[in-house]
């Protein structure tokens, strides 16, 4: 097509838009409040998944080392856990740092806890990390039944019912984006629908005066394209705006944690690439199936 041909399409679609002001203004709105939900609820579900995640990634597995170990059977003993195709590392922690880290995790109620500095009774450990953290139960079991371990803890109970919670919430979340993608679509291509509908008999002149249906569909699919594109403008500075206030708040209570919120930067930009992305395909989209469609040019 020539460049000329797509100036005249890019003009016309724009008059035409300008030319039907309330319908324009219907379907923005429609893509605005579609993308807004939308939006919104895939920034809320990226950072529960990342929450999720770091929540798997700080599960490990403390192994008690028995008492009577000395260092060449602790080497061992590491040996043993580093050869298991589950683990991923293995690191020491003396029981001087095990009891260090129960004074300070326990605050003022740990200094209690300093009297035991000269006659520690707490374990050295081997905090393992698997390479899945579904992994954790096989590599407890196997570890169990090494020479030297005292004991194994990584909380059973506690990490299957976690593994669970979070594979049902990633499961539901995945299918209310998919129910919520489809829902806008199915909205603003309807609402699309009625403004090429309120056009019809301009489509109709077009083809008695010997206009081509590419020559036809053109201009509404670029003003399909210009309906999604503005209609995520505003959800997507809304969401950057509260994302923005929102970070800065709950990173400001999380300081010392953990599990922390996607950064700003880049995920907002690729939330904002993704809303402009949906906006013009769903245009698009419903621009041209129903000119092909419904109008049955």
């Amino acid at each position: 097509m020539k460049a000329r041909t797509i100036r005249r399409h890019m003009k016309e679609s724009l008059r035409n838009l300008a030319r039907n002001g309330w319908m324009t203004f219907a379907s923005i709105s429609a893509v605005t409040v579609t993308l807004l939900l939308v939006g919104v609820f895939f920034v809320i579900m990226m950072n529960l998944n990342k929450v999720a995640t770091d929540i798997e990634e700080d599960v490990s597995i403390r192994v008690h080392i028995d008492i009577a170990a000395t260092k060449e059977d602790q080497d061992a003993l590491k040996g043993q856990i580093e050869k298991l195709p589950e683990v991923e590392s293995v690191v020491f922690s003396a029981k001087e740092e095990e009891l260090d880290n129960l004074i300070s995790s326990l605050g003022e109620e740990g200094e209690a806890f300093k009297l035991f500095e000269q006659d520690n009774p707490l374990y050295d450990v081997y905090v393992v990390k698997t390479k899945k953290p579904e992994q954790l139960e096989t590599a407890a079991k196997k570890i169990e039944e090494f020479d030297f371990t005292s004991k194994v803890r990584y909380g059973q109970d506690d990490v299957e019912k976690l593994f669970s919670f979070i594979k049902t919430s990633r499961n539901v979340g995945l299918v209310l984006i998919i129910g919520l993608l489809f829902t806008a679509m199915f909205l603003i291509s309807n609402t699309i629908k009625i403004t090429i509908v309120a056009r019809r008999k301009e489509i109709e002149i077009m083809r008695l005066v010997g206009a081509t249906n590419s020559f036809i569909r053109w201009p509404f699919f670029l003003e399909g394209l210009m309906l999604g594109v503005l209609g995520s403008i505003i959800p997507i500075t809304i969401i950057s705006l509260i994302y923005s206030y929102s970070y800065d708040y709950i990173s400001s209570k999380l300081q010392g944690h953990f599990i922390h919120l996607l950064e700003f930067n880049p995920f907002m930009f690729q939330v904002g690439g993704l809303l402009v992305l949906i906006g013009a395909f769903i245009g698009i989209w419903g621009s041209v199936m129903s000119v092909r469609k419904f109008l049955k040019i």
